[in-house]
């Protein structure tokens, strides 16, 4: 499918991809169908998201694994890895989960590996961002300078688990003033309190992943125009452009389209969808 780039987009970088051997991206959306009825029209093998990626203007993309168990990280990462190296656009991310043995030495080998940060989902890996088992991956991302990408919000099931929200966040960033952290969907459904802390907190990111859609009303009850311009112009060098591709229920031009239909600088678009993955993640321009 043709995503042709809306001006002001291109290039991007999409800081928020999701890719997976085949078999588990299948049963992630299946997971994802049963409890939330949303269907995908996209495919999940690596060239076929690349170009419609590449279609779409996106210039690079960070692919964020989570393990669901203990024992697959090392596996993930290693597959990651290797997809990496036959793509000149994917940016790796790790992956570890909190019950597995040697957790700070599987993300150092995934470091050393090529890994340019590392990933949690705190729902599913049921571990919260400063849980006391994932504390040594931390401690490597720190003596990397390596960032960290957390689903640390509530949206768009979780509003009941005690692994998330910004209280919860809080923890993270008070206890490791030096790394960087992203709080992917701009933290929803506890926004306002996530760009409170990326105002307090040089180290802290937001990405727009699903709650900017245009969808994301209908889709998870969220409204995008609730977040003011204001606060893309202020924070632009904190926010930075994400899809969830190709784990989306609508066409893939609509994570972009409600943030184009607002009247911001073009410096704060070249922001949020470029400068910003670049500061966050470390990378030389």
């Amino acid at each position: 499918m043709s995503e042709r780039p809306d001006d002001g987009f291109a290039p991007a970088i999409d800081a928020h991809v999701h890719l997976f051997p085949e078999r588990l991206a299948s049963a992630i959306q299946r997971t994802l169908t049963d409890a939330a009825g949303w269907e995908f029209e996209y495919a999940i093998d690596r060239p076929s998201m690349e170009s419609t990626l590449v279609d779409a203007g996106v210039e690079r993309y960070v692919a964020l694994p989570y393990a669901h168990k203990a024992g697959v990280a090392v596996g993930l990462n290693e597959w990651l890895a290797a997809e990496a190296a036959d793509s000149d656009r994917l940016i790796p991310f790790a992956t570890v989960h909190p019950d597995d043995d040697g957790v700070g030495e599987i993300v150092r080998e995934a470091f050393e590996a090529g890994a340019r940060g590392l990933k949690f989902h705190c729902p599913v890996q049921e571990c919260a961002p400063a849980d006391p088992r994932i504390e040594s991956a931390l401690e490597v991302a720190v003596e990397y300078d390596r960032p960290i990408t957390y689903h640390g919000g509530t949206a768009p099931m979780y509003e009941d688990d005690p692994n998330v929200g910004a209280d919860r966040f809080a923890e993270v960033v008070e206890s490791f003033p030096d790394l960087r952290v992203n709080c992917a969907h701009m933290g929803t459904y506890e926004v306002d309190a996530f760009v409170e802390m990326a105002r307090e907190h040089e180290n802290v990111y937001l990405d727009t992943t699903f709650a900017m859609s245009t969808e994301a009303e209908e889709i998870m009850g969220f409204d995008p125009s609730s977040i003011d311009d204001e606060v893309f112009e202020t924070l632009s060098g904190s926010i930075m452009y994400g899809s969830d591709f190709p784990n989306i229920p609508y066409p893939y031009r609509a994570e972009r389209a409600e943030l184009l239909g607002r009247d911001l600088s073009a410096e704060t678009y070249r922001d949020i969808f470029y400068r910003t993955a670049i500061d966050f993640l470390g990378l030389d321009d």
